[in-house]
């Protein structure tokens, strides 16, 4: 980790709780609409929706609102009352008023790193939301810059690099997900830690052959981080 100068951290799930409250809103989801299927199937059909909807909404709660509106409409066949469709705006509008819940050693890490390397946060999603759970978090005095980014692929990152003007060796990534936050930028030629939270949405999951490609480092709490830099 010698020569580290930026370090970047993912928002959702590694500096504070986001995908739980996913998965509950996944479930109320699905208990409003399993008349006549599974609560699997229900699942499956949400999140085919969701993966469909990516190009066009990106990721984000707004996204995942509009997702379980239109597979509402797909498992119905349209015919659904505008009291179940209010029901499902008023569950997406419950997850994003959600208190913000810190990761346990966010702040000791971040007061600890502050003034010794340029911190920075670096997530995907809804630009309104993410600076709405940012300003709710009380992290924002510790970061020099916020990039809430459409995706976290190689070249996204490689904008982000190139925009904080710096080589790619001196930047390191902290963050929960191996496909977002870490291998796209092992692949580049930066550094990465890997942060593991309990719940993992399913799109971001890897295979074992991808994280055998790089060389991960791994540790199980974020205060760990301080051992390492």
């Amino acid at each position: 980790m010698n020569g580290i100068k930026v370090i970047a951290f993912d928002a959702d799930d590694t500096l504070w709780v986001n995908e739980p409250y996913f998965r509950e809103s996944e479930m109320e989801f699905c208990n409003l609409m399993k008349n006549g299927m599974s609560l699997e199937e229900v699942t499956e059909e949400l999140f085919a929706t969701e993966i469909g909807n990516i190009p066009l909404y990106g990721y984000g709660t707004k996204a995942f609102i509009l997702s379980m509106i239109e597979t509402s409409l797909k498992i119905t066949k349209g015919n659904i009352s505008s009291e179940k469709i209010q029901s499902i705006i008023e569950l997406g509008k419950r997850q994003m008023n959600k208190s913000i819940e810190l990761i346990d050693g966010v702040v000791d890490v971040l007061e600890s790193l502050q003034g010794k390397y340029k911190l920075i946060v670096a997530t995907k999603g809804d630009l309104l939301d993410q600076e709405r759970k940012l300003k709710k978090s009380g992290l924002l005095k510790y970061f020099h810059h916020i990039e809430v980014m459409s995706d976290k692929r190689e070249d996204d990152y490689k904008k982000l690099i190139q925009h904080l003007d710096i080589p790619v060796n001196e930047f390191l990534m902290v963050g929960n997900s191996l496909k977002s936050d870490i291998i796209p930028v092992l692949n580049l030629g930066g550094k990465a830690v890997h942060v593991p939270f309990h719940t993992t949405w399913e799109h971001e999951l890897v295979s074992d052959e991808e994280i055998k490609t790089v060389g991960i480092t791994g540790i199980q709490n974020i205060r760990e981080l301080l051992q390492l830099v």
